[in-house]
């Protein structure tokens, strides 16, 4: 009975170092993927979250100033068409097709 109670005992002694053993690898390979993964990372030129967030207040405000300008744009083409419309209608009263004066001209 005794040699079956050593033979448990070198059993479990075994089986500790066992799992110690693969905690140990387990550890290892951890630490090597994180070094791969972390290079990994490393080449791809990622930009930190406060510049990408400076990055992205700068757009939009480049957004809010284009909107600004595209109304203005807007704007002036609409008083370019009315400028434009305007001597032709100066015209047609010149050569007596409106009931207003004619005006003078140079």
């Amino acid at each position: 009975m005794q040699s079956s109670n050593r033979f448990l005992d070198d059993l479990a002694k075994v089986a500790s170092g066992a799992a110690s053993a693969v905690a140990g690898v387990r550890d290892e390979i951890e630490g090597l993927v994180r070094q791969r993964v972390e290079r990994l990372v490393g080449d791809l030129d990622l930009v930190g979250r406060d510049e990408f967030d400076v990055a992205k207040a700068m757009a939009a405000r480049a957004r809010a100033e284009q909107e600004k300008l595209e109304q203005r744009v807007s704007a002036l083409e609409a008083a370019l068409a009315e400028a434009k419309a305007a001597p032709v209608a100066a015209v047609d009263v010149e050569e007596g097709q409106g009931d207003a004066e004619p005006t003078p001209g140079p």
